[in-house]
């Protein structure tokens, strides 16, 4: 018998829920460790890099928010089985097409579409895993509990994201591939016990496939439009900063993916702890976690524009991991308190899709400005975040 026919605590459901979000931002970060130089090492453009994430993210954004009501209707575990299954058995075939091109199997053009192919067929399955894991949280969280709910799924994925890193630095020196290979049959690992251990939330039955969520709904519109700027600044960061790291600092594939992968373990310990101590132990609104968070971002983007040295870029990377840290949660439980119990699925996919179209146009902008001038990217996003900052400071939904 499996665990969703077994009457469980929620506190039990949400122990297993944070262990798989460990996994998921391991999964995650793993591979935006090692795709510049990989791509690179393949023949790939920065551009043609970039799109890879985009086509992935674009996808995403499509998906999610089918996902999310979807699991209204069949239940989180389900649908967050599907996201964790395709997430493993994509990574899997992408990881085969870039070993395929590595050895010359491959030239760089048919090895581009075919990766642009299976990682948007890999993004429309593991879609499915944070709509429905976001939706779980909420499920087993009320009003009072669920800025802290949302952030410990933040502090959990970010831990992930820790680990990531680190996974992704030691197994590169052995081959750029060993980490995805790895994150593949982890989370296939990850998905069995979750089968097998994960209590289905308590949720309101719904008999039908429940009406779509627009985004420009507008209870949550204005949290859309934030999550979108929001991710597509730190998606700037992601995809550029291993071309900065390697340019400036004159460094070799193997080299670059450590030193990215170290920074974004920074980012991403810094993260969990705002999310551990902020987030967690006081009670601050959604709106109030906002403008805390965007400065530290605007003097992040402002250090990456100004300095290239080892130390400014590595520290730059902490204070976004702090700002994000606080952001995410923040973001994420504003819009879902802004809706009913019977809609969290669909809010939490179309919140969890601003994230993927800020993923879509963040690489493109950023690795289009860093081509012209490295400094662009950075100083492209300081200007969208001043604005987004002033909007948080006058915005009638944070009184």
């Amino acid at each position: 018998m499996s665990a969703q026919d077994q009457p469980v605590s929620s506190t039990f459901g949400r122990n297993v829920l944070l262990a798989t979000l460990v996994a998921v931002g391991m999964g995650h970060t793993v591979l935006f460790a090692v795709l510049a130089p990989l791509g690179r090492d393949i023949g790939l453009t920065e551009v043609q890099i970039a799109s890879i994430i985009s086509a992935s993210s674009i996808t995403v954004f499509l998906c999610a928010p089918v996902w999310g009501r979807i699991s209204d209707r069949w239940g989180r575990k389900k649908v967050m089985l599907v996201g964790l299954f395709g997430y493993a058995f994509g990574t899997v075939l992408f990881t085969t097409i870039c070993e395929s091109a590595l050895i010359g199997l491959l030239a760089p053009l048919p090895a581009y579409i075919a990766l642009i192919v299976s990682r948007m067929m890999h993004a429309s399955l593991m879609s499915a895993a944070m709509p429905s894991a976001s939706a779980y949280m909420a499920d087993i969280t009320d009003a009072s509990t669920r800025t802290k709910g949302m952030g410990a799924v933040g502090a959990a994925n970010n831990l992930g994201a820790i680990m990531g890193p680190a996974l992704g630095a030691g197994l590169a020196t052995i081959s750029l591939l060993a980490p995805l290979w790895f994150a593949g049959g982890f989370t296939l690992i990850v998905g069995i016990i979750v089968f097998y251990l994960l209590p289905d939330a308590p949720r309101q039955i719904v008999t039908q496939m429940p009406k779509k969520m627009r985004r420009t709904d507008p209870r949550i519109f204005a949290f859309f439009v934030m999550g979108v700027l929001m991710f597509m600044g730190f998606s700037i960061v992601q995809q550029t900063m291993a071309f900065r790291l390697q340019d400036s600092l004159n460094l070799t594939g193997a080299e670059t993916a450590n030193m990215f992968g170290i920074g974004m373990m920074m980012s991403a310990a810094a993260s969990l702890v705002s999310q551990g101590i902020i987030v967690q132990r006081f009670e601050l609104k959604p709106f109030t976690l906002l403008r805390l968070a965007i400065p530290l971002l605007i003097l992040a983007f402002a250090i990456m524009a100004n300095f290239a040295t080892r130390d400014f870029l590595l520290g730059s990377m902490v204070l976004m991991g702090l700002g994000m840290g606080l952001a995410g949660p923040a973001y994420m439980a504003g819009a879902s308190l802004a809706v009913g119990p019977e809609e969290q699925g669909a809010v939490a996919g179309v919140a969890g899709s601003a994230g993927p179209m800020g993923f879509t146009i963040g690489p493109l902008i950023g690795s289009s400005l860093y081509t012209v001038q490295p400094e662009y990217p950075y100083l492209f996003a300081l200007v969208v975040f001043v604005l987004l900052f002033v909007f948080t400071m006058f915005s009638r939904l944070g009184k």
